[in-house]
C-alpha cells in the first residue's frame, strides 16, 4: 500500500472540513428555496384570488340590477301594459323618460362601462338610456340563454359579456326582459392596475372563446403559455405550477371565476424570484473552489517547506544508522530557517561523530575487526540511534549539558563493550557497567528509575564480561519502554557462600507462565530465531564457565513485572572480603537525568 503523504492528508483534511459546510450550505439553502417557492406561490395565487373575487364581485353586482329595477313602479307600470303598440302616446312617451333616467342611474353605480337594455314585447322596443327603439324578436329569443353569455367583437379584439332576465321568469309572452350588457374592456382595465410590480403579467383564457389580455401583454408568448396549461390538463380552479417554454422556467399561478368560468393566469420567470438566490450559491460555491484551491497551494508549500525536509533529515538519520558517516544535508535556500539551522546541527554532529570514530576506533579496527563483529553483533543498533537523536533534539535546544552527558555516558558505555579482552571481570565492573547504560536510558525516559541492592562480598567476584547489561536492557525494551505505568528496575544480588544469584526484576506487565516456560525451555536449545540472542548467549556461556547448574531462570517479579535470576557457583568461594565479614547493600535510587 503506497504511502499517503503530507500533501494528501492535509488536502483530505481541508476538503473533509469543507464538506461540512458545503453541506450544511446545500441544505440550508434547498429549504429556503422551497418555502420561498412555497410562500411565493401562496402569496400570488391568494392575490390572484382575491382579484379575481373583486372581477367576480362587481360582475355579480350587475347580474342583480334586474333584481332591482324589476321593484321600480314605471318598469311594473311597463310591464302591465297589455295591449300593443304601434305608436307611442305622451304618457308612454314619459313613462320611457323616468325609466332611461332610472337605468342611467343604475348604470353610474358601477366603475365598469356597461349598458341596461330592457326589452318590450308590448312596444315592440327596446329601451336603454340612449334611445328606445325597435328589436327583432327572434333574434332577441335566440340570445334568451342561461347566465352570461361571451359573444367575440368579429375582428376587433374584445368580447361582450351579456346577461338576459325575463320578467316575469317564467314567461315571454307578456313579460319584459332586461338585459346587462359589458365590455372586456373593463377586466382589461382591471389588468392593468393589476400589473404594478413589473413582474405580472396576468389574463384571463377561456378554452371555448380565447384570451383577454392587459394592455401591454406578451400576447403571442402568452397565447402560447395558456394552450400548453390547456394541453397538459394543468388549468385547476386554484393553483400552480412551474412550467418550461423557451429554455426558461416560469411559475404559472391560475383561478377559476366561478362567476363566467374563465381562467385568472398569471405567470412570472422564475429566475426574476429566485435570482438574488442563484447569484448567492454562485458566489458561495466560487469562494468555496477558490478556498479550495488556495488550501491546495497552502498544502503544497506546507509539503514542500516542512515534509520534503523531514523526509530528508530521516533518511540521512537511516544512512547514519546505517554507518554512513559521511553523510551531510545541504541547506535549502540561504534564509536563516528552522529547517537550515537543524541541517547544520545535524552536519556538525555527524562530522564530530565521524571525527570521534576516525581518531578512537579507525586505528584499530584492522587488528580486532573479527572481536569488534562479534561485540557489534551484541549491540542494538536502535539503541544509538535513539541515543543519537536525544543527542541531536538537545542540541537543537541547546541543552549542552544533557549532550555532553549523553556522549560522556554513551563513550563509557561503548568503550567497556569494546574493549573487553578478558575472560573474567568482577561483578563490580559489570554493574557499574549495568548503572551507566540505566543512565543513558533515563536520558531518554525520565520515569526510569532503578535501584542496585548487592552485598558488598559479591562485588569481586569473577563473572563472564557483559552477562548483567543484556539483563537491565530487555528489562528496559521489553518491561519498561512499551507500557507508560512501568519506570521502576531493581537488581539484587544474595550469595551464602557457595551459590551467588544476582535478580533484574520489573514493574511492568509481565509474562504469562506458559511464555515464560516456553522461553525456559528454549534456553537450553540450540539456538532458535524466535528467542533473542542476548539471552540464549549468557545461558551458554554461564554453563561454559560454572557448569550445568548455572544460567537464567524466569519467574513473576514482586513488582508486577518479570524476573530473571542468575545464578551461578563461583571457582573461589573466598572472593572478596572474608566470609564472616558483614554484608553491606548497596543501594542507589534514580531519580532525574545527570
Amino acid at each position: 500500500m503506497p504511502k499517503i503523504t503530507l500533501f494528501t492528508k492535509i488536502a483530505a483534511l481541508l476538503l473533509m472540513m469543507l464538506l461540512p459546510i458545503i453541506g450544511l450550505y446545500y441544505y440550508s439553502n434547498k429549504i429556503s428555496t422551497h418555502v420561498l417557492d412555497s410562500e411565493l406561490n401562496r402569496s400570488n395565487t391568494d392575490q390572484l384570488s382575491f382579484f379575481q373575487e373583486q372581477v367576480d364581485t362587481t360582475i355579480n353586482v350587475m347580474g342583480l340590477w334586474p333584481n332591482l329595477l324589476v321593484q321600480d313602479p314605471d318598469i311594473s307600470a311597463l310591464r302591465d301594459y297589455f295591449e300593443p303598440m304601434k305608436e307611442l302616446d305622451l304618457n308612454t312617451i314619459s313613462l320611457i323618460k323616468r325609466i332611461q333616467t332610472k337605468l342611467s342611474i343604475q348604470q353610474s353605480s358601477s366603475d365598469w362601462k356597461s349598458t341596461l337594455s330592457i326589452y318590450s314585447p308590448q312596444l315592440s322596443r327596446v329601451i336603454t338610456v340612449e334611445d328606445a327603439r325597435a328589436y327583432d324578436n327572434t333574434q332577441l329569443q335566440g340570445r334568451m340563454k342561461y347566465g352570461w353569455q361571451v359573444t367575440p367583437h368579429g375582428d376587433a379584439d374584445g368580447y361582450t359579456f351579456s346577461l338576459m332576465t325575463s320578467l316575469p321568469y317564467n314567461s315571454f309572452e307578456y313579460g319584459l326582459m332586461l338585459e346587462v350588457r359589458f365590455d372586456s374592456a373593463n377586466i382589461t382595465d382591471m389588468l392593468n392596475k393589476f400589473k404594478q410590480d413589473g413582474r405580472r403579467d396576468p389574463f384571463y383564457y377561456s378554452k371555448e372563446y380565447g384570451a383577454i389580455y392587459n394592455s401591454t401583454s406578451d400576447k403571442p408568448f402568452a397565447s402560447e403559455l395558456a394552450a400548453i396549461l390547456a394541453r397538459g390538463g394543468f388549468l385547476k380552479p386554484a393553483g400552480s405550477r412551474l412550467v418550461e417554454l423557451h429554455g426558461k422556467r416560469y411559475m404559472v399561478n391560475t383561478v377559476l371565476s366561478e362567476t363566467t368560468g374563465w381562467y385568472l393566469i398569471d405567470y412570472m420567470p422564475l429566475s426574476d424570484v429566485l435570482g438574488p438566490v442563484y447569484q448567492t450559491n454562485y458566489l458561495f460555491y466560487t469562494i468555496v473552489g477558490l478556498l479550495l484551491l488556495m488550501c491546495c497551494v497552502m498544502a503544497y508549500l506546507l509539503y514542500g517547506q516542512v515534509q520534503v525536509p523531514i523526509k530528508q533529515l530521516v533518511v540521512s538519520f537511516q544512512k547514519l544508522k546505517n554507518g554512513d558517516y559521511a553523510v551531510r544535508l545541504k541547506p535549502k535556500g540561504k534564509g536563516k530557517t528552522e529547517f537550515n539551522f537543524l541541517f547544520a546541527r545535524f552536519n556538525l554532529m555527524v562530522e564530530q561523530i565521524q571525527e570521534l570514530f576516525e581518531k578512537v576506533y579507525l586505528e584499530q579496527i584492522h587488528v580486532r575487526e573479527a572481536k569488534l563483529k562479534q561485540l557489534q553483533s551484541q549491540i542494538n543498533p536502535h539503541f544509538f540511534y535513539n541515543c543519537f537523536s536525544f543527542i541531536s533534539s538537545m542540541a537543537k535546544l541547546q541543552n549542552y549539558q544533557s549532550v555532553v552527558a549523553m556522549s560522556q555516558a554513551l563513550s563509557s558505555y561503548y568503550r567497556y563493550t569494546t574493549r573487553q579482552e578478558k575472560e573474567f571481570v568482577p561483578l563490580t565492573e559489570e554493574l557499574q557497567f549495568a548503572g551507566n547504560y540505566l543512565r543513558i536510558q533515563h536520558m531518554r525516559m525520565n520515569r526510569l528509575g532503578y535501584t542496585v541492592e548487592v552485598p558488598d562480598r559479591m562485588l569481586h567476584l569473577p563473572v563472564p564480561p557483559l552477562v548483567i547489561q543484556p539483563l537491565v536492557e530487555n528489562a528496559v525494551l521489553h518491561g519498561i519502554e512499551p507500557y507508560p505505568e512501568a519506570g521502576q528496575i531493581r537488581i539484587a544480588g544474595y550469595y551464602d557462600g557457595t551459590e551467588a544469584v544476582i535478580e533484574v526484576e520489573e514493574d511492568g506487565i509481565g509474562l504469562p507462565s506458559e511464555k515464560m516456560l516456553a522461553i525456559q525451555y528454549r534456553l537450553s536449545r540450540p539456538k532458535e530465531d524466535e528467542l533473542g540472542y542476548g539471552l540464549w548467549n549468557i545461558q551458554q556461556r554461564m554453563q561454559l564457565r560454572f557448569g550445568e547448574n548455572a544460567g537464567l531462570e524466569l519467574a513473576a517479579s514482586p513488582l508486577g513485572g518479570l524476573r530473571i535470576r542468575l545464578r551461578w557457583k563461583p571457582a573461589e568461594a573466598s572472593s572478596g572480603p572474608a566470609p564472616g565479614s558483614t554484608s553491606a547493600s548497596g543501594t542507589q535510587s534514580l531519580e532525574e537525568g545527570a
